[in-house]
């Protein structure tokens, strides 16, 4: 609805592309992708990772740069149920309902949901709709660079394409590798 509205105030096109598959659906190496890109501890925490919640702390008191901590259960909470915008209250209430979400769903079912509804370019919503809009394939037939190479948009969704494997995405493949995916 967002991303909708700020099209009709910009007066430019907006079409939604999204298709909820179930976790079974989606590629491991894009599953795998994704969690070494965006949370490589997920498995090991219960919804917030407070060593990188510390170093991004030490980031911004340090040379003033933002550097994002949150973990993919937080930016879960933060898709399904609040905006996009930074805001105290918006960490406050995230904050509250993170051990709810960790509480109630496995972590399989977490990631599911998230790389079903996260946002992977304009209009561009979950792990189906952008196998098929960049590569023409369903998520499950994404390979393992195609994977990394998707990961990499997820912290500009709206700025990055999956064009070709850069820096960053040869990272995400190391640490899939030093993952043990």
């Amino acid at each position: 609805m967002e991303r909708r509205i700020d099209a009709s105030i910009e007066h430019r096109p907006y079409q939604k592309r999204y298709a909820f598959v179930p976790f079974g659906q989606i590629s491991p190496h894009l599953q795998h992708a994704v969690v070494a890109a965006e949370d490589a501890r997920f498995f090991h925490h219960h919804g917030f990772d407070w060593k990188e919640i510390g170093n991004a702390m030490e980031q911004d008191l340090g040379d003033g740069r933002k550097r994002g901590a949150s973990t993919i259960t937080q930016q879960l909470v933060r898709n399904l149920f609040l905006s996009t915008g930074r805001s105290v209250l918006r960490k406050g209430v995230e904050f509250s309902i993170v051990p709810l979400t960790e509480a109630i769903l496995s972590k399989q079912r977490i990631l599911e949901l998230y790389l079903n509804v996260i946002e992977w370019g304009p209009g561009v919503f979950g792990a189906e709709a952008a196998s098929r809009y960049y590569f023409k394939l369903p998520a499950s037939r994404i390979g393992r660079e195609q994977a990394a190479e998707l990961a990499e948009v997820l912290p500009a969704p709206l700025h990055r394409k999956p064009d070709h494997l850069t820096q960053y995405g040869a990272r995400i493949l190391e640490r899939m590798r030093q993952m043990g995916f």
